[in-house]
């Protein structure tokens, strides 16, 4: 128990007028009004993998809650189960690399970025070995407390060299980021949504496709513009059709690839005056999206009043998803509220 905690334990909480049904370690996110696609990432992988022989997929003890379970049902005969040894995953994923293997390396991303990056940094990204790292429970999308909640996985591999961030928002961009992170030469980490997952950007455009290193404008606005990857990308897009009715226009600029960041396409829609620029980001606000966007803004010249939505810099409470994101801002109320609150 954290010392916030325990201050806050009989103080009475501040609950959401409708409460949605969820177990605490949640494996698919709720998002109200969306279709969701079963699997995307497990399917995707088996569709690369029949058209390239060099694909295999390993996880540790996880291959369920990784969706990794489905190529590994289509594919016994190139799925490795290494137990929960994840410096064991890694490092048999970076000698896969070396024999000329493709491995889909699949685990939790707290595991991945706390016990394993040492393996990772060692064997796979000063080799720069095209291993590709798929990590469930990103952020806050688990209910299970600081020992599950990757609340600071994008800053920890940030500065490792050579290696490239994902964070998709949706079914589209997890099934897309697939064949893509496949065809880069070097190691990816990519945070992954598993279990049935909302398909997002297509609604609000529809030819959108996922290309690695690119953010695209997926909504367009005069007032406001948000900067956000992964799962805020939903959020702002829906706090975004929220502030509409109060006449608030809010420009939606989704960048579902961190590092390396699209500077030229951000530096561009930030440069419009009179917008207030905010990015949303389903992680702490120490060393990911938002600091980067900040750093390329200024060293591009580019001062617009700026603000930063995100996870605080503290190990995060347990409990029901839907308590916690309005807990910590993440919720579309909470997105609304707080960019309506800086205009």
């Amino acid at each position: 128990m954290t010392t916030n905690s325990m201050a806050r334990k009989y103080e009475p909480r501040k609950v959401p007028e409708k409460k949605v049904a969820t177990s605490a370690m949640i494996a698919s996110l709720a998002a109200e009004g969306y279709d969701t696609v079963a699997a995307p990432f497990g399917h995707a992988l088996v569709d690369l993998a029949e058209r390239d022989e060099r694909i295999v997929g390993l996880s540790a003890d996880l291959s369920k809650y990784t969706d990794l379970h489905i190529f590994a049902k289509a594919m016994p005969d190139r799925f490795y189960q290494m137990g929960m040894a994840e410096q064991v995953l890694m490092s048999a994923a970076a000698g896969l690399a070396r024999e000329g293997f493709l491995p889909f390396a699949t685990t939790y991303a707290v595991f991945a970025s706390r016990r394993a990056y040492d393996f990772i940094a060692m064997a796979i990204a000063e080799e720069n070995l095209p291993v590709k790292i798929a990590c469930a429970l990103p952020g806050l999308t688990t209910g299970y407390g600081p020992s599950h909640q990757a609340f600071e996985d994008l800053a920890i591999f940030r500065g490792l060299p050579n290696m490239t961030l994902v964070d998709p928002c949706d079914a589209c961009d997890v099934a897309g980021m697939v064949p893509e992170i496949a065809r880069h030469p070097g190691p990816v980490y990519a945070r992954l949504l598993r279990g049935k997952v909302p398909s997002v950007l297509t609604r609000h455009k529809p030819d959108y496709r996922f290309e690695l290193g690119r953010a695209q404008m997926i909504r367009e606005g005069r007032d406001v513009l948000v900067i956000s990857t992964g799962i805020m990308t939903m959020r702002a897009l829906d706090a975004a059709e929220r502030l509409a009715t109060d006449g608030v226009d809010v420009a939606v600029l989704h960048t579902p690839t961190v590092k390396p960041l699209d500077t030229e396409t951000i530096r561009a829609a930030a440069a419009e005056d009179g917008r207030l620029v905010v990015t949303a980001e389903n992680h702490t606000l120490m060393g990911g999206l938002g600091e980067a966007v900040a750093r390329t803004l200024l060293t591009g010249g580019i001062a617009p009043d700026f603000r930063m939505i995100g996870l605080p810099d503290e190990f995060l409470e347990a409990g029901a998803l839907p308590t916690l994101h309005d807990m910590y801002g993440l919720s579309v109320d909470r997105v609304a509220e707080q960019i309506k609150s800086w205009l």
